[in-house]
């Protein structure tokens, strides 16, 4: 197996935006090649957002929305745990990241992710010895 990158919610929102067709078209070649290589990663919590923001942001319809949230489940999913919780918290302070930051990233250390492919982190920054990734800038 390869090594494992996280995927962030913004990722898979941008792959079903048609609001955004660059964005879109980078984030399913992104999402095909890492489910390719099965070298992808994602939590409860980056399904839950999903959820939230493609029903609320992009006026997908729940039964629509809820299908790709299976589709997205070709990947591994972290469940996140009390443990993880209370990692994420510490994450958050020891870093100062927002809490849902603090999260991802404690989901991602518990994947054993060499990388987080999201774009709301600083792109090049290291924490934890995962490695932040913007494909969209």
């Amino acid at each position: 197996m390869a090594a494992a990158s996280f995927l962030d919610t913004n990722l898979l929102i941008y792959a079903v935006d048609r609001g955004h067709p660059a964005k879109r078209s980078n984030a399913i070649s992104l999402i095909a090649h890492h489910a390719s290589r099965r070298s992808g990663v994602i939590s409860t919590q980056v399904l839950q957002k999903f959820y939230s923001a493609a029903t609320r942001k992009l006026g997908i319809a729940p039964a629509a929305a809820k299908n790709h949230l299976q589709d997205f489940q070709i990947f591994p999913v972290v469940q996140i745990s009390p443990l993880i919780l209370e990692q994420g918290i510490d994450l958050s302070v020891l870093h100062q990241l927002s809490f849902w930051d603090g999260l991802i990233i404690a989901a991602a250390a518990t994947a054993h992710a060499t990388e987080l492919l999201s774009e709301d982190l600083t792109h090049g920054q290291s924490i934890e010895g995962i490695t932040v990734r913007n494909s969209f800038v």
